[in-house]
């Protein structure tokens, strides 16, 4: 008899962000996405908040701008609930319009470097 090893995809649910993006070569650098997940918990009042404080103090970091843009999109398809789901993609639909708007040069080669 010939045994083979089963290899299994790891599943994503079973991942931090953190994991999952380094996993994908990526080194997170701010705490996005675990002040999303703590919004979550209050509603939509509050992920809205947590994305107007943010965006209003990082829009200007283009590496931290990048990663407001990778949770978002992320936390698009964490969320089963219609209404979560789309504030998520409002808001990151916002956040990489002003992404490719104002981004210039190699700051818009790292975006799309990244969210590719």
């Amino acid at each position: 008899m010939y045994q083979r090893e089963i290899k299994t995809t790891k599943n994503f649910n079973d991942m931090t962000f953190r994991a999952f993006m380094a996993e994908n070569g990526y080194n997170v650098q701010t705490t996005f996405w675990e002040d999303f997940s703590a919004a979550d918990i209050f509603g939509l009042s509050a992920i809205q908040d947590t994305f107007n404080r943010a965006f209003e103090e990082w829009k200007g970091n283009c590496k931290y701008l990048t990663e407001l843009v990778l949770v978002l999109n992320h936390k698009i398809w964490q969320h089963y609930k219609p209404n979560v789901a789309a504030l998520y993609d409002t808001l990151w639909r916002q956040a990489d319009q002003y992404a490719v708007e104002n981004l210039k040069d190699e700051e818009l080669s790292y975006y799309y470097d990244v969210t590719d």
